[in-house]
Order: structure tokens, then C-alpha cells, then sequence
């Protein structure tokens, strides 16, 4: 029988995280959407102290199939951020921890550089990681990237700039943290010469040029870092630093989407969620019953808007959680991972204008927080892989095509 709930443990953290969310969360949301450049260290560092050495984004699938009872990690992770989203998506954002950084550590690092690199997040004081792919002249394309290392000696030298870093202020500046930079090692070998290389925290030659004003998810820092004759440790590229003819590399990296691009589903379904969970809210206020017993012939507009809604946001939700419980498994799921990305980026947009549409001034008034998260809503069509080019690995996938053959 295909069972799709959830156990006992999980349930239990959804309900206390809820609670934090609507305690702790709510109450920051319009403060520091206004204050974009400003973060409530107070609150952060007591988010960091109730979860530090939980380093769980991108788990290793060779853990999952060695233990006995498989794993729950990522699905835990992804109903744990749908509620830490359904609180507030910029101030999860915002919360110490290893990140898209971390995330590339574990699907490309090696083992020392996994507790090198990530043991530094179980103490201490609040840390941050980052990512760093996109450049000014390139977005979608991840494999037309720029930016350069040149082996000199026992060193990597980096330059380049690098754009949308999410995090990229607090990793370098702000804490002990790293920042994950794509560069190319050999550009004409194209994708096969592209490597990943961990930078760490305070590097000479690595600044933070930039910190983006943004239309949502307001309080999380979005940064532009260059690179000018930035020197790091050659054994800090994740995996081999060889040109091949292949791109058995560049997929390497690649992997790190797999983890993480159901963990930015689970995020769109929370703010999704919000903005369902008000507009219902209201209608119980005002007296609108949601009639699910009447057919659809007999609905009316706003009842038929209003499942479609829910059904919309449910249906990413089934998506989310088994794009998780594969990584959980050990199984592949880059197909499943892009479907849930895609679903979850388009459900979620669709969802927060409905919820604006239908509450009218209500909706569209910062009285209340609507038309924020449909601001916030937007980034989860846009990061980890636009709707576009999720759509388009979708039909890769399906259709067995190369990227040469359909792009």
C-alpha cells in the first residue's frame, strides 16, 4: 500500500518548528523586510544554538544505504523548511549554516575536507556558508562561467567576479565560514574543465563588492563577491582537479541541485502556504464557507479559486517529498528533484497572486503580510535552476537527450 504519511518524529519536529515559526518569526517579518540590510543577530545566534551541528543539506547517499533503517534526513529537512518558510522565507535564509556551500561539500568533498569544512558548524559561534556560480555575463548557462584558476605550485589563484551569492556577506565577512566557487581550470575544454574550489572565510583577494537591494526575501543577504589573485590551498578543489574530455566533473557539482533543489520546493510551498492559510482566514471572517462537498458545477468563483490553490500547492508538496525520500533511499533523483523545483517555483507564484487577487486591498495593502510573500514567492522560480531550465532537464531526462541535443 503506498503510504504517504509521515512518522512520528518528523510530525513532532513540523509541530515545534510551527511553533517557532509563528512565535519567533512572524513577529520579525515586516521589520526586517524594511530593514533589508540589517539581521536580528539576537535571534539568529538563538536559531543557531537550537540547531548547530545538525549539518544535514545534501546528505551523502552512501550513508543512507549503509544503515539499517534508511534515513529520514532530507525529508525531515524539507518539512522543517516548508514551516521555517511558512514563518518567514528571508529570515530562514538567514539562519546560521552550511548552506549551498555546505550542500557542494557534501556531494563533491572528500571525506577530510566534509569534517575539515563542516565540523566548524557543530560549535562555536553562528557560521555561514555560501555558493558561488553565477557571473554578470553568465545566468542559466552554469558551464560558460569565467571566472579562473591557475595552478601555481602548491596554490589555486582565483579571479573572477561572481553575482546573486546567497549568504555571501556573512560567510566571508561576517563569520568562519566559506564560500564554494565554480572557476575553470582549462576553458577550452568547456564543461569538462570546470571545477568547484572552497574558499575560506577572510581569504585575501576575496571581497564583497556588493550586497543587492531585492524586491523579497529581504532579509537575507544576496552579494556580489570578486576575486582578484585570490590564493587558496591546492588540496581545496572538490574532486579531481584532471581535464577530461568528459564531464563526469561538472556533473559532480551538479549533484549538489539534487539536494537541494527539493529543499527550495519545500521553501515556495511554505510561503505558498502562508499566503493560503491567511486568505482562508479571512474568508471565515467574512463568512465565505469553502463548500468541498458540492460539485464543482455549484462552486463559486472565489471556492473553485481557493481549492485550486490548495490542490496546486498539495501537488508540489507530493513532489517535494519524494524528490527527498529518493535521496533519503540512495536512489537518483535529478528528474525528481527538477520536477519538484519547477512545480513548487510555478504552484507557489500562481498561489500568492491568487491569494493578492482575491483579498483585493486587503491583499495588496502592507497592513498585512500578502503582498510580501508574493515578493518573496518570485526567487523560488528564479534560484537553483530558473522554471526554464528546470523544465528543460525535465525533458532531458524523459526524453534521453543530451544537453547538446536539446538546449
Amino acid at each position: 500500500m503506498i503510504d504517504f504519511s509521515l512518522s512520528s518524529d518528523i510530525t513532532n519536529a513540523r509541530t515545534l518548528v510551527h511553533v517557532a515559526a509563528e512565535t519567533s518569526m512572524r513577529p520579525l517579518s515586516r521589520e526586517y523586510d524594511e530593514r533589508e540590510h540589517e539581521k536580528p543577530m539576537e535571534w539568529l545566534t538563538m536559531m543557531w544554538n537550537a540547531s548547530k551541528g545538525l549539518v544535514s543539506i545534501g546528505s551523502d547517499r552512501r550513508e543512507a544505504r549503509s544503515e539499517r533503517k534508511p534515513s529520514e534526513k532530507q525529508v525531515r529537512m524539507a518539512v522543517v523548511i516548508e514551516e521555517l518558510s511558512w514563518g518567514d522565507a528571508g529570515l530562514y535564509l538567514s539562519i546560521p549554516n552550511p548552506g549551498l556551500g555546505g550542500a557542494a561539500v557534501m556531494a563533491a568533498g572528500t571525506p577530510e575536507q566534509k569534517e575539515r569544512f563542516l565540523a566548524r558548524f557543530r560549535d562555536g559561534a553562528p557560521k555561514w556558508a555560501a555558493m558561488a556560480i553565477t557571473e554578470p555575463g553568465c545566468g542559466s548557462d552554469s558551464a560558460a562561467i569565467t571566472t579562473t584558476a591557475v595552478r601555481d605550485g602548491d596554490q589555486w589563484v582565483i579571479n573572477g567576479t561572481k553575482i546573486f551569492c546567497t549568504s555571501g556577506l556573512m560567510a566571508v565577512e561576517k563569520s568562519e565560514g566559506f564560500v564554494v566557487v565554480w572557476a575553470t581550470v582549462d576553458k577550452s575544454a568547456g564543461r569538462g574543465g570546470i571545477k568547484a574550489f572552497i574558499v575560506d572565510h577572510h581569504t585575501p583577494g576575496m571581497t564583497v563588492a556588493k550586497v543587492e537591494n531585492k524586491m523579497g526575501i529581504r532579509a537575507s543577504d544576496t552579494a556580489m563577491l570578486v576575486f582578484e589573485d585570490c590564493r587558496i590551498p591546492v588540496e581545496n578543489i572538490l574532486g579531481s582537479a584532471e581535464v577530461q574530455q568528459s564531464t563526469e566533473g561538472f556533473k559532480g557539482v551538479m549533484a549538489t541541485f539534487d539536494a537541494t533543489r527539493p529543499i527550495v520546493a519545500a521553501s515556495a510551498i511554505g510561503i505558498g502556504r502562508a499566503a493560503v492559510d491567511f486568505v482562508r482566514e479571512v474568508l471565515q471572517s467574512e463568512g465565505v464557507e469553502i463548500r468541498y462537498h458540492v460539485p464543482t458545477t455549484k462552486l463559486t468563483t472565489v471556492e473553485r479559486d481557493f481549492m485550486d490553490m490548495e490542490a496546486n500547492l498539495q501537488a508540489a508538496r507530493l513532489l517535494t517529498w519524494r524528490a527527498s525520500w529518493m535521496m533519503d533511499q540512495g536512489i537518483q533523483n535529478s528528474l525528481e528533484a527538477s520536477m519538484a523545483k519547477a512545480k513548487a517555483g510555478l504552484a507557489v507564484t500562481q498561489v500568492t497572486q491568487k491569494a493578492v487577487e482575491l483579498l483585493g486591498p486587503l491583499g495588496y495593502s502592507r497592513k498585512n503580510l500578502v503582498e510580501k510573500w508574493m515578493r518573496d514567492a518570485k526567487i523560488n522560480d528564479i534560484f537553483e535552476g530558473t522554471q526554464q531550465i528546470n523544465l528543460l532537464i525535465i525533458a532531458r531526462r524523459i526524453l534521453g537527450y543530451s544537453s547538446k541535443e536539446l538546449s
